[in-house]
């Protein structure tokens, strides 16, 4: 990381607590946040919010999310939400959206949530609403493709703060992966 760790106390030891407790040793992302845990709770509170009540899928969640940061080229959360679409969907069909590919398996609103991603990410100005009607054929209500809308910009900046101050994938993180996803990784921050 391009900045320090954050000085000790109360709400950053609750931070690395919880990693603690859940991976067995405090992310590099979570070192970085921790500089402002209350704003890190909110974010992980607003995704929440979008996601919690959402009727997409937790499969739609993660080739949504891969292919997000896949575009942006951001290795930390293609290491960590690969880690989650591998566990849904197996290790090739996971390594092939990192990569920038459609697979054959991809439902067929999989396929559009994956194409709507990198599109945004890519130019959100540039959409149509032809490209909001292919959401629509593909069967997402309107709502979905708001809450899928909004979970992309989510991620596009909770991503670009990791990223921009050098916030590299965990070791542990990497390792945990399946061969082809490590493989599919070939941009972004190197593991460390």
């Amino acid at each position: 990381m391009f900045v320090q760790k954050p000085p000790g106390g109360p709400d950053v030891d609750r931070l690395y607590e919880r990693d603690r407790a859940g991976d067995g040793y405090v992310t590099n992302y979570t070192q970085l946040w921790a500089w402002r845990p209350e704003v890190y709770d909110a974010f992980v509170q607003l995704r929440g919010m979008t996601t919690g009540p959402s009727t997409l899928s937790d499969r739609e969640l993660a080739v949504l999310v891969c292919a997000t940061v896949s575009t942006m080229r951001d290795s930390y959360c293609s290491y960590g939400w690969g880690e989650k679409l591998n566990a849904l969907a197996g290790a090739d069909l996971t390594a092939a959206i990192i990569a920038g590919g459609l697979p054959e398996e991809l439902s067929a609103r999989e396929r559009a949530i994956a194409i709507w991603s990198r599109r945004v990410v890519a130019d959100a100005n540039g959409t149509s609403q032809k490209e909001v009607d292919a959401l629509r054929d593909a069967g997402f209500e309107d709502r979905e493709i708001v809450e899928a809308t909004m979970f992309i910009g989510w991620r596009i900046a909770f991503s670009t703060v990791n990223d921009a101050l050098g916030a590299g994938p965990d070791v542990q993180l990497a390792e945990r992966v399946p061969a082809q996803v490590r493989d599919a990784v070939t941009f972004g921050r190197p593991v460390g």
